[in-house]
Parts: C-alpha cells; structure tokens; sequence
C-alpha cells in the first residue's frame, strides 16, 4: 500500500474515532482554569467534554481535503454524520437491553452514554452544518490562493466552521431544545455567551497549535507520493 492510500485510511479513521469519542463524551461538562479573566467567561473556560476531541475532526478534515480534494471530504463529513445514527441506534439499544445481575449499575450506565434529546440535537446540528462549511471554505482559500498559504485555509476554515459549530450548538442544546422540546435546562443568554465565547477561544487556539501538523501530515503524505512517482517500483 502506497503512502497516500496509507494516510487516506488513517486520516478516515482519526476524524471517524474523533467523531465517535467525541458523541461519547459530550455529556460531561470541562471547567478549565485560566490564568487571567477573559470577559465574559471569567477566569474559567466551561466547556462540553467533546469539544477537545472534535476539534481534531477539523484537523483531519482540512487534512483529508487537502491531500484528497473537496468532494472526497465532502464524502466523508457526510458519511460520518450518517454512522452517527448508527452510534445512537447501538448505544441506545444497550441502554434498553436488560442487564445481568454483574452488570454495571444500568441507570448510570444510561447517565454516561445516554446523552439527552437537547445534547443529541445540538451536536448533530452544529456537526453537519460546521463540517460542510469547513470544507466549502477550505477549498474556497485553496482556489483563491492557487494552492499556496495552508496555514490559512486551515486557520480561516476552521476559525468560522468552528464559530458556527459553538454558536449552533450552545444555542440549540442550550436554550432552542430545552424551550421547544421541554427536555433540559434553559440557561439565561449571559451564561451561554459565557458558555459559546469560552469554547470557541479554546477551539480556536487548537486550531492555531496544530497548524504545524497539518503541514507536517501533507509533506509527509506527497513526499511520499513524489518519490513514488519517481520510482515506480518503490510500492511494490
């Protein structure tokens, strides 16, 4: 197997394992200690337990689009976001499934992996919407710059992909569900600018820091391709 049809498998699986952890572990919520006052989040940056591993599906994503083409990321943001129904249909009839007498505690395992109505509703929003984007604004950066300056389709695409992702998601599982839907708290508007300014600045750093890799990930990837294409029978 040559090295781009060996990174095309690992990226599909980074942004697939990402997507999956980061469902899982949604309903948790992060407080993270800031060293100085930011504002309107305070001192602490409140956070769900996701966000850390779905800012890696941008990673992979802008990664995926890069080395692959916007069509082939488009494919992926989209297949992804089916297999996310697939994940609740799976978590969920655990959940229902009687449990043996070892089992662990059933009413805490559906507290862990049971995220609520409001959760589920936001985070698949906020996915699909901010996904898309991030690819139409990458190529977008890639067709206006002729291909060069990575750093900033992958700083600019994410930067607004990931503004939209916060926005939709802290306002839909936050304050639309819970008010439409009765299911969940709805928290007054300063808390969740609190809650949307505080994620979106730690999303936004994680997009700065892991500029580097994505660079790091394509020269690898068409060094490889290069030399491979010079030397027909290195893959063999």
């Amino acid at each position: 197997m040559s090295r781009r049809e060996t990174a095309r498998t690992a990226l599909v699986a980074l942004f697939v394992t990402a997507l999956v952890t980061a469902q899982l572990t949604a309903s948790k919520v992060l407080a993270v200690p800031l060293p100085v006052s930011l504002g309107p989040t305070g001192s602490t940056v409140f956070l769900p337990g996701a966000a850390l591993a779905y800012a890696l599906t941008f990673f992979a994503s802008d990664c995926y689009a890069e080395l692959y083409g916007k069509r082939a990321a488009q494919v992926l943001v989209n297949v992804a976001f089916a297999m996310n129904f697939v994940l609740l249909a799976l978590v969920w009839s655990t959940i229902l499934a009687p449990a043996a007498p070892t089992s662990v505690d059933p009413a805490q395992f559906a507290t862990v992996l049971g995220a609520s109505t409001n959760i589920v509703a936001g985070s698949l929003l906020a996915y699909v919407v901010s996904q898309n984007w991030d690819v139409v604004v990458f190529d977008a950066l890639r067709e206006r710059t002729d291909g060069s300056y990575l750093w900033l389709r992958n700083v600019g695409s994410t930067a607004t992909s990931q503004a939209i992702d916060t926005v939709l998601f802290v306002s839909v599982a936050f304050f639309v569900a819970p008010t439409l839907l009765g299911t969940g708290q709805v928290l007054p508007v300063p808390v969740l600018v609190s809650l949307a300014v505080g994620q979106y600045l730690l999303k936004l750093l994680i997009a700065v820091v892991d500029t580097p890799f994505v660079y790091a990930v394509v020269r690898f990837v068409r060094d490889g391709t290069d030399r491979a294409a010079a030397n027909p029978w290195a893959g063999e």
